[in-house]
């Protein structure tokens, strides 16, 4: 029986010439991360899943690792089609080894020998068509690190966008300048997870913070709709002074993107801090608030966190948009997308009018009945 490496390895293309360098000796050196990997002949890089052979880069190609239909705000866009219904996919594999992994399974294949989950062969076209058959706005990258399989991803959107889709990926953030010019032009949407502002902390997880602060600016400037999450982590990354040094970097960037800050629950190989409390993330919606930054949210804990599911006016603070969990309970923005009681125009990308609800919960769509098991948290 033929190994998962096996199988993937023969699910493979060269990759774009925009992501590899060709150097000497059959070396090659791969773009599509912020580790910026020199691969020796028959080697992976750091992620696994892209590796070099005879001198040539070869990347994940032609198959998906999960399927399921999201509400966006699950992904999570709050200032992005409130409502609407992102078809989400996923590959294998991840240029980081996070312990509290929700999709391990899927991102930590050829890494860790429990996660183990089958590739299942398609077509870009096919995902596509379904998505648009289902009703969905967005079709969003995500499940596992979506700039290892960037290639991939840009297939399927250039289908996506064919059908009059918007894009999305769901991403730690660790790109470089190369990857970001080549997914431009396929992807409108982009949320960055900011793990923590302590590079220790970075290195813990098999990266460095400098290419992900790079990465967020450089996303702003190149006019991607960024949001940003950070999972608050008991001990981890939750002090006064991380936090306010977080904030304080994103509203430099520009106080106007969305940072989620959601609860911590214990998974995969985390076990020790307790689950994030309530009070923690409201700590830190204040600090974010006296940074400067202007939408604040805290996710994961529907109902316990005050006013923080919702979008309000930072010029009148008129409520605009109403949340439950992932649930659209009230929706008040101008066609303009615009406060309707002082006219201030609220940043993101918005719909003429609420598009009504397909789902408030994640669901599986028909390709789903023969895909592996993904996250449904």
């Amino acid at each position: 029986m033929a190994t998962l490496k096996q199988i993937l390895d023969q699910s493979v293309r060269e990759a774009a010439p925009e992501l590899y360098e060709k150097l000497d000796r059959n070396r090659v050196r791969c773009y599509s991360c912020g580790h910026q990997c020199p691969i020796p002949e028959g080697q992976p890089g750091v992620c696994k899943v892209r590796y070099n052979q005879g001198g040539t880069l070869y990347v994940p190609w032609g198959y998906v690792g999960g399927v399921q239909c999201d509400p966006i705000e699950k992904k999570p866009f709050f200032h992005a089609h409130p409502g609407a219904l992102a078809y989400s996919f996923g590959m294998l594999g991840c240029d980081l080894h996070c312990s509290y992994c929700q999709n391990w399974v899927t991102s930590q294949a050829l890494r860790d020998p429990e996660a183990v989950s089958p590739p299942l062969p398609v077509e870009p076209e096919a995902l596509a068509r379904e998505a648009v058959e289902l009703g969905a706005k967005v079709v969003v990258s995500t499940y596992n690190e979506p700039l290892i399989t960037s290639e991939w991803a840009v297939a399927i959107f250039q289908e996506a966008k064919a059908a009059g889709l918007e894009t999305g990926f769901v991403s730690n953030g660790n790109g470089t300048p190369q990857v970001l010019e080549y997914l431009r032009p396929w992807v409108d949407l982009y949320k960055v997870d900011l793990k923590s502002f302590d590079d220790r902390h970075y290195r813990q997880l098999g990266g460095r913070i400098e290419p992900i602060l790079q990465t967020v600016r450089r996303l702003h400037e190149l006019g991607f709709w960024v949001e940003i999450v950070t999972l608050l982590i008991p001990g981890f990354n939750d002090s006064d002074d991380e936090l306010k040094r977080m904030a304080e970097f994103l509203a430099g960037v520009s106080p106007d993107i969305p940072w989620h800050v959601t609860a911590f629950h214990q998974d995969y190989k985390m076990t020790d801090p307790e689950d994030t409390p309530p009070e923690t993330l409201l700590r830190a919606a204040a600090i974010g608030r006296n940074a400067g930054l202007r939408f604040i949210y805290a996710g994961n804990l529907p109902g316990q966190v005050g006013d923080l599911e919702n979008t309000y006016c930072p010029n009148c603070k008129t409520l605009l948009v109403e949340r439950y969990g992932y649930f659209i309970q009230g929706y008040h923005l101008t066609p303009e997308g615009a406060c309707p009681k002082c006219q201030h125009r609220i940043p993101g990308r918005w719909d003429a009018s609420f598009q009504g609800q397909i789902a408030s919960r994640p669901f599986l769509p028909r390709f789903r009945a023969r895909s592996p098991l993904i996250s449904l948290s």
